[in-house]
């Protein structure tokens, strides 16, 4: 057996709606269940790097839908990562993490201008990128502007 095996299983929930005129929710969870199956040098039931088993978020936003302010929404959520090992073998492993998010945006006929704010807590997290461990992004406030057409 020259690189083993790994398995991958799991389920993803997503449910997104409208709760009234304006106001959408969307809501997912994920479980993996990732592992190492057969290898001649790495432990079976070694869990996959980056992969967390758990993971899930909660994002809601509100659009006043009549007056002078009509188009001016808000937005807020969390996204939830649990424990993540960085490397097989299994030697080390990144904390679970849960970090706040917010926006405040602005839509009119087909323009888009929007504030976002990411990491509102300023949660010291760190996130897998394939063999590397990179730290994420503290507080940051991001400005976007967009035309349809």
């Amino acid at each position: 057996m020259q690189t083993g095996e790994q398995r991958s299983r799991g389920i993803e929930l997503d449910i997104a709606g409208e709760i009234s005129p304006g106001w959408k929710v969307i809501a997912n969870y994920a479980y993996i269940d990732g592992k190492v199956t057969k290898d001649n040098e790495i432990p079976v039931g070694d869990r996959l790097f980056g992969v967390p088993e758990h993971s899930a978020g909660l994002w809601t936003t509100y659009e006043l839908q009549r007056g002078s302010l009509r188009g001016l929404g808000f937005g807020a959520g969390l996204y939830f990562v649990g424990e993540q090992e960085v490397d097989l073998p299994n030697a080390f492993k990144l904390a679970s993490y849960l970090r706040a998010d917010a926006s405040i945006f602005y839509r009119q006929q087909n323009y888009r201008f929007a504030v976002n704010f990411k990491n509102i807590s300023n949660v010291k997290y760190y996130e897998v990128d394939g063999y590397s461990i990179d730290p994420a992004p503290p507080f940051t406030v991001l400005g976007t502007a967009s035309v349809e057409f």
